[in-house]
């Protein structure tokens, strides 16, 4: 008889040992703006230090270090790897954990540039050399999955079996080539889920991810989804925006019940050498604590951290700068992957363990 493993994958509110940043260097397309840049993840890494531990990725150990020791960062909480790198999204370039009869899996997908768009060898062979390393532990195992393309940020979690997803993303060209069925199917089997939610609408001018969950739609907990909202009619994207709202309201929950939708405000135009950029406020982080949410120098920053509040009212919400971030057309939550902490036993598991 075969045996059924239990597979869960963890939602991003779920308590957290560490979280990886890949550093910027000289070689990375923010060379124009290297500066800016580092101020920016420097930030980031200081209020992730506050409440976790910090893995860095990086070229030059050395070199970052001093800049966060300049910084008063932390140092004791930060953990550094040195290894190559074609860029800095470790959302889509990071592992994912999912924790397989309550043991943590190490799942590498494969990266290839959001389509190949963009360069990606180096990216793509990170997390089997940081296991390799043994960062993520002496009891975490790893998973191959090579063979199928997955980036962190096309997906979303509430930890309970459900999965969020975009259609424009996850049957795009050049990434699997395979039909909604052959991919929900894999992914049910990837992640032992219930249910998939597919959103065919939303999108943001710039996106070069293919409208990748993580800039549109969150969950914040089981029951309850953040989301863009476009209330400008004159604005390119206000009726994909309002027809992805209907959508959402036609989800229902792991409970068989309708979310509760928290609207977050359409970031304010940015534009580099003429055209927009994709800023979200949807694209946050959840860590220990708090949550990280970017801003962008705008009034509706304040709107959209108070919107925030109302999904997470016991955790502190932290508006990080993400001005220099959104000029390579990514934010916050893009430039992040958190590794969760492996579950704790039940009290009948620990009786087990004693006899």
């Amino acid at each position: 008889m075969k045996t059924v493993q239990i597979k869960t994958l963890p939602a991003e509110w779920a308590e957290q040992q560490f979280v990886q940043l890949t550093w910027p260097h000289a070689d990375t397309d923010w060379a124009y703006m290297f500066d800016e840049v580092n101020e920016c993840f420097v930030n980031i890494a200081r209020k992730i230090v506050k409440r976790e531990k910090l893995l860095i990725v990086c070229a030059n150990a050395t070199e970052v270090k001093e800049l966060l020791d300049d910084a008063d960062v932390d140092l004791t909480k930060v953990t550094f790897a040195e290894i190559l790198t074609n860029d800095t999204w470790a959302r889509d370039h990071g592992a994912i954990t999912v924790f397989v009869d309550r043991k943590p899996v190490i799942y590498d997908f494969a990266f290839n540039g959001w389509g190949k768009k963009f360069k990606f060898n180096l990216d793509n062979q990170i997390t089997s050399k940081l296991f390799e390393k043994g960062i993520f532990g002496e009891n975490v195992r790893y998973r191959n999955c090579l063979d199928f393309v997955l980036e962190g940020g096309s997906i979303e979690s509430d930890g309970e079996g459900t999965l969020l997803i975009t259609s424009e993303c996850l049957l795009s060209d050049n990434r699997n080539n395979k039909t909604k069925e052959e991919i929900e199917t894999k992914l049910k089997e990837f992640f032992g889920l219930k249910q998939v939610l597919w959103l065919n609408h939303g999108y943001l001018i710039g996106d070069d991810t293919d409208s990748h969950v993580d800039t549109l739609a969150r969950f914040c907990s089981p029951n309850t989804i953040a989301y863009v909202k476009c209330e400008d009619e004159t604005d390119k994207h206000f009726l994909e925006l309002k027809a992805m709202e209907l959508e959402l309201k036609t989800f229902l929950s792991s409970k068989n019940k309708p979310f509760n939708l928290i609207p977050l405000p359409m970031a304010s135009g940015i534009y580099e050498d003429g055209g927009r950029l994709p800023a979200t406020y949807a694209n946050f982080l959840i860590i220990n604590g708090a949550v990280l949410m970017p801003t962008y120098n705008s009034p509706k920053d304040e709107i959209a951290k108070q919107q925030l509040q109302k999904a997470f009212p016991d955790r502190e919400i932290v508006g990080i700068n993400c001005n220099a971030l959104i000029k390579q057309h990514g934010s916050l939550h893009c430039v992040t992957m958190q590794y969760p902490t492996s579950p704790q036993p039940s009290p009948k598991e620990r009786e087990l363990s004693k006899i």
